[in-house]
């Protein structure tokens, strides 16, 4: 029984080498459920690929960039010429004093900017009395602030004065924006587990703001000629991980391409094999894709759609020869009555034919004589 068992998955074997192999999987898609599904590509670019740690935190002004409004004298206000969230320049006037002392009118005193910036707060009203020691306005120059990043401390250590950060600021949208790292904090948060880190960011256009949360790619390292994709385009859990690249030859053809990620980065991912840099990768649309109903055909089917012809399995174009072998195959299926295809028939006529010769010569074991010794007289 053992010589039988070992004959029979050898056969097992020989059977399954003789199914066709997967096709690769390309999904078809008309223009109407391309625009539907929202499809957008981005070729894959060899370029500088920067190591990053992630990292959360806020705006804050740089303290001497504030000032403060104040009068020598004391007496009331006459005038206001600006409100909170005005922009002034330096030596501008801003507020009219009328002084205490006497005289008919009352002498007064315009005061004017310390320094040109944006007007942050208003302590004044109209006819309010005033003293020295009272703050009036807040002007703060926001034309460069500070990024505080809250940094994991195990990464402090890959930090320095002059490193770069990418920040993305939430009420700005998805914009980038690059700050310079100037200093750590002077104290860490040991419930936290992390360091204050500055950045210094120009702010022209004085739209960011002191408290605004920020969101931090802190440049660890750079590699330059890395292959990336953006993160959208990857599909898969990790042991399956693919790409939807477009076809070269139809734009209405998407091949599902397994891929190796590397690292991360930001919006970014390394692709150390499976597609070549200038392929068009599925970036917004590319989850859907996997699941377009219906869409999934071999690449055989695909291309024999797309391009009017036939083609191999694999999608290749047929040879003179393989054509010929093509039409030869086709007439001989004609000629047989069954429906099942010709190789099945091949194996399983191989496979009936050595059973019954294994079992013939299992027959013959079992009944020949078990031999014997004579003694002689």
């Amino acid at each position: 029984m053992k010589l039988q068992t070992i004959i029979l998955s050898v056969l097992l074997a020989a059977v399954r080498a003789e199914e066709p192999s997967a096709s690769t999987t390309i999904i078809r898609l008309d223009d109407a459920a391309i625009k539907t599904l929202g499809i957008e590509t981005e070729e894959a670019t060899e370029s500088d690929f920067e190591e990053t740690a992630f990292a959360l935190g806020e705006i804050v002004e740089i303290p001497n960039r504030h000032s403060v409004l104040s009068s020598r004298i004391p007496g009331r206000i006459t005038a206001i010429t600006v409100q909170e969230g005005d922009t002034v320049t330096a030596g501008q006037p801003l507020l009219t004093v009328e002084s205490r002392q006497p005289g008919y009118p009352p002498p007064s005193v315009q005061l004017k900017a310390p320094m040109g910036g944006l007007v942050v707060q208003s302590h004044v009203r109209l006819g309010e009395p005033v003293e020295p020691d009272k703050e009036l306005l807040d002007i703060s120059d926001l034309g460069e602030v500070w990024a505080i990043a809250r940094v994991p401390q195990h990464h402090a250590g890959q930090l320095k004065a002059g490193s770069h950060a990418h920040l993305i600021v939430p009420a700005l949208g998805s914009e980038t924006i690059k700050g310079e790292m100037l200093r750590f904090g002077t104290t860490a948060d040991p419930t936290g587990g992390t360091i204050d880190a500055v950045f210094r960011v120009d702010n022209p256009e004085l739209r960011l703001r002191p408290g605004m949360r920020v969101e931090f790619n802190i440049v660890l390292s750079s590699r330059a000629g890395v292959l990336s994709v953006p993160r959208a385009a990857l599909q898969g859990g990790p042991a399956n991980r693919h790409v939807f690249v477009t076809d070269f030859n139809s734009p209405n053809l998407f091949h599902r391409t397994p891929v190796r990620a590397g690292q991360i980065s930001g919006d970014r991912v390394e692709i150390l094999n499976g597609i070549f840099p200038g392929e068009e990768v599925v970036t917004t649309g590319s989850y859907p894709l996997g699941f377009a109903g219906g869409g999934a055909v071999s690449a055989r089917e695909a291309l024999e759609a797309a391009h009017g012809h036939k083609h191999n399995e694999d999608g290749s174009e047929p040879s003179a020869a393989q054509e010929a072998a093509q039409k030869a195959e086709k007439h001989s299926d004609e000629g047989h009555s069954s429906g099942a295809p010709p190789w099945r028939e091949r194996v399983f006529m191989a496979t009936t034919a050595v059973l019954a010769l294994l079992l013939v010569v299992m027959s013959f074991i079992k009944r020949r004589p078990e031999s014997t010794t004579t003694e002689p007289s």
